[in-house]
């Protein structure tokens, strides 16, 4: 499967919209918006995003979108975040798409956070070259409960 990014276009906005609203995709992801389902709320986030200093791509597997990634934040203290459609899942894609997001994001260093029990996630993290280096607590909505979080950075 031929994994491409590019930049965000407003066709994107419907498919991301669809995907996050995958209840077991947003079990697993744990923290995500309070209401997945607000459109309103969804437009005006990926409006803050896009004019925002983050650099944010749309997911292409062989011509289809499939996901989004990002990095975004303050310089320093800059993160990771990727969204693939659970069709997709277990393909190589995220670790593809993110690895491409990495290489086109040259800044070091950068950090990412998962629900510690995502292991698939975590597996993406780290073939990218993030690795642990510490664990947290936070409130994850899509669970409704404070759960554990891994910490990760990409250095140099």
């Amino acid at each position: 499967m031929n994994v491409e990014l590019r930049q965000v276009h407003d066709s994107d906005l419907p498919v991301f919209f669809r995907q996050m609203n995958d209840p077991e995709a947003l079990h697993m992801a744990a923290f995500t918006p309070e209401d997945p389902a607000d459109r309103d709320a969804f437009d005006a986030h990926w409006a803050r995003i896009r004019s925002s200093t983050a650099e944010v791509r749309t997911v292409l597997a062989d011509g289809d979108v499939v996901g989004s990634a990002a990095v975004y934040g303050e310089p320093g203290e800059r993160e990771v975040t990727y969204w693939v459609d659970r069709a997709y899942w277990g393909k190589g894609i995220a670790t593809a798409a993110l690895r491409a997001l990495v290489t086109e994001v040259p800044e070091r260093p950068l950090y990412a956070r998962a629900a510690s029990d995502n292991a698939g996630s975590l597996r993406v993290l780290e073939k990218c070259g993030f690795r642990a280096v510490a664990s947290a607590r936070g409130y994850a909505q899509a669970r409704g409960a404070e759960i554990d979080e891994t910490v990760l950075i990409l250095e140099g």
